[in-house]
Parts: structure tokens; sequence; C-alpha cells
């Protein structure tokens, strides 16, 4: 497992599917999770869209809940989980929340110890503010947060709140930097790089 980080804009959302193509990892976008819920319109999507139309930051234990179910109904147990955590009440809820479960799939009963389980690395894709802000006003997706006064709301949290996090890991030795302004096939060959100090096995059937 390993967090993908960086900010709105960063690409790490782009990058995330090569390295799921060129890997086998099963990628976990938090930023989806909490879309998709929010598309339910359930009591939890309703509060979700508010936090995200402020630019804030969602509850840890919601988006936590929300990927422990995605990781418990995936076969895969190789994840890329994106987008998250974006600040320290995160990651610490993260190791809390999820722990020892007990779950079925296929009809068979497997133990997934996760509360013991740290990132092997951490994938950082670094880019100024001014081209992140530049990238989400051009993407255009029709998001409630792609907008220029959201944005920068965006913005102020991810450099007061994911930044420390980042710091955290580089700490431990555990942040992989790459420079995510140049084009996307750069950036992903720097993104094979960090991965082939770590040797994981990559699909045969891959040819990027």
């Amino acid at each position: 497992m390993f967090w993908s980080i960086g900010g709105p804009g960063s690409g790490k959302g782009t990058q995330c599917p090569k390295i799921v193509e060129h890997f086998g990892f099963t990628h976990l976008c938090a930023g989806d999770l909490l879309q998709a819920e929010i598309e339910s319109e359930s009591e939890n999507g309703t509060m979700i869209h508010n936090f995200k139309k402020e630019g804030k930051i969602v509850p840890s234990e919601i988006t936590v809940k929300l990927l422990q179910q995605a990781m418990q109904q995936s076969d895969n147990k190789r994840f890329i989980i994106d987008g998250f955590p974006r600040n320290e009440e995160n990651r610490a809820a993260f190791e809390n929340i999820v722990g020892l479960e007990s779950f079925y799939v296929n009809s068979k009963s497997y133990n997934l110890l996760l509360l013991k389980i740290k990132p092997e690395f951490v994938l950082f894709f670094d880019c100024p503010e001014e081209e992140l802000t530049r990238r989400i006003l051009n993407r255009n997706q029709g998001r409630v947060d792609d907008n220029i006064e959201t944005i920068g709301k965006r913005l102020k949290v991810y450099f007061e709140s994911t930044l420390p996090v980042i710091n955290y890991y580089n700490s431990k030795g555990k942040v992989q930097k790459i420079d995510a302004q140049r084009s996307v096939d750069e950036v992903f060959e720097d993104v094979k790089s960090v991965f082939a100090k770590f040797k994981p096995v990559a699909r045969v059937d891959s040819t990027k």
C-alpha cells in the first residue's frame, strides 16, 4: 500500500490509473468515493457536498469508512490510496479506525490487519500554486468545488494541512517527490523510476 498525495490539479488522479495498468494495483481515490456518496443522495452525501462546497476537508471518520469499505470489497490487496490523508487527523484516523476486520469475499472469510500497516512510501506530486490553479480552472469537470473562490480555499487547506503530512512522512524517509509540472508521460517516467526502487512486479501485458 502507498499514498498518492499532491495538491488539487497536481495530476495524481491521472497518474494513478497508469500505475494500475502498469503494476496491477487497485486505485482508491478518496475524492471519487466522496463524490459517489454525494451522488447517492444519502445523509452523509449531503453533508459531504456542503463541506466540499466550502472547500473544507470532510470529517476523517467518513472518508476512512468509505476507504475501508472499498478495501474490504476488493479481491486485490495492493492499493494506491489517492488524495488521502489530507491532514494529520486523517492519518491518525486511518490508523485508529481501520483495525483488525473480519469480512467475507466470495464466500470466504478473511482477516485483514490494517492497523499496523503503514504506507511503504508516499508518492508526492509537487506542483506550484499558480500551476495548480490554472489546471483546475481549465479542466471544467462541473464539480461544485471547481470555481475560483473555492479553489483558493482548497489550496489554502492543502498548503496548511496536507503539507505537514508530507513533512511527517519525509521525516521518516518515506516521501518520493515527483516534479508534477511536466507532461503526463514525463511524470510517469519518474513514477516508474520510483517503483523500480521498491521492485513491484509489473503486469505481464503492460507495454507502457
